[in-house]
């Protein structure tokens, strides 16, 4: 099917743990909430509504610095298991209108409607229905992004919120592009908004007018991806069978640490919690990567790649030594670790069943 006959949605829960929060408790409702860590923590928040974003609050801020700039704000810890009960009841309302949808996280996700009969195949009507299905379920409110890619759809359901629904026609996709902000781009964080600001490229049309040559100079294999979207271009299929890329386990401590083999140790211990939530999922790994967030919040990580599959018996020491060379580790104080294993495959047990079913299906 072409690109531009295709009917893709993108749904988005506005402010979604806290307007769980909301739901579940009446007394935190038309107060600014944080979710997240507590002001006298280290932690940061994971999500707030929009009476706490009039204050210039915002997911991924530290906690501390939320409560300076609204002391008067509510602080409620996550509640996950809620979170997820509730992100199973939106996914059973997607099902309701494709089989085709690709969930991005709890709260958000793709859908392609281009097959579907339902309102005469107006996606409009179909994104304001799901919208609509959603709230009498589950008394939340959706945003819906309506286009024909992934990209539009996804710069679409921003663009009204909350309780948005937005269209951007094959007719509008390339001018609506072409005006956008490069910081607006989904995809572009700020280290590359500021690296193409620096080469002059501030909207969708200056970004239009780079070679291919340069960008993929310039920014790599990503380089392809920025010439596609500056002309409204994105093939991705909305995929439903989507596979971990990466397992990973990350902590922020109460408490800077900074001592060499306290991080070593720390690292040990995620790596063990990284590797049973592999084995969870009956999945094999190669590749290790350490984060590592200093207490001024500058971050860095660092990857290697094994020949054999990573298990419990190896000797990390080694490993985890080699990742810390050419770091401050020992020097600066550490506020959060992270391990995360990649290069994933399912494991031979897995795979042996797998045979087997197959065989079974020969007559």
């Amino acid at each position: 099917m072409p690109d531009h006959c295709r009917k893709i949605i993108h749904i988005d829960m506005d402010a979604f743990f806290a307007a769980v929060e909301q739901r579940d408790f009446p007394k935190y409702r038309n107060k600014p909430l944080i979710v997240g860590g507590q002001p006298n923590s280290r932690g940061v928040v994971a999500t707030c509504n929009y009476e706490a974003r009039k204050f210039g609050i915002h997911s991924a801020m530290p906690s501390s610095q939320a409560y300076r700039l609204c002391p008067q704000a509510v602080f409620v810890k996550p509640r996950f298991e809620a979170y997820k009960q509730a992100s199973v009841l939106i996914r059973q309302v997607f099902a309701d209108y494709t089989n085709l949808f690709e969930p991005l996280s709890l709260d958000e996700a793709y859908l392609d409607v281009s097959s579907s009969t339902i309102h005469q195949g107006s996606a409009t009507l179909i994104a304001k229905e799901i919208k609509q299905a959603i709230f009498a379920k589950t008394q939340l409110i959706a945003s819906a992004g309506i286009s024909y890619n992934k990209f539009l759809a996804k710069i679409a359901s921003d663009m009204d919120k909350p309780d948005g629904l937005y269209l951007i026609t094959p007719e509008q996709g390339v001018q609506f592009v072409e005006s956008m902000a490069i910081g607006k781009f989904h995809g572009i964080g700020k280290a590359t908004e500021k690296k193409m600001r620096a080469y002059g490229i501030e909207t969708g049309q200056d970004l239009k007018k780079q070679s291919l040559a340069f960008l993929l100079q310039t920014f790599g294999k990503a380089g392809q991806h920025y010439h596609n979207i500056a002309r409204a271009i994105d093939h991705r299929p909305v995929n439903n069978h989507r596979e971990s890329k990466s397992v990973g386990v990350e902590t922020t401590y109460p408490i800077d640490i900074r001592k060499h083999q306290q991080v070593l140790d720390q690292l040990h211990y995620l790596l063990n919690k990284a590797l049973k939530k592999l084995n969870d999922k009956k999945l094999t790994a190669q590749t290790v990567s350490i984060k590592i967030k200093y207490h001024d919040f500058v971050q860095i990580t660092r990857s290697q790649t094994l020949s054999v599959s990573i298990s419990q018996s190896m000797d990390f020491t080694s490993i985890f030594e080699n990742l810390l060379k050419n770091t401050d580790v020992g020097q600066r104080n550490i506020r959060l670790l992270g391990v995360s294993l990649s290069s994933l495959h399912y494991s031979s047990e897995t795979f042996k069943y797998q045979q087997m079913d197959l065989f079974d299906l020969v007559p």
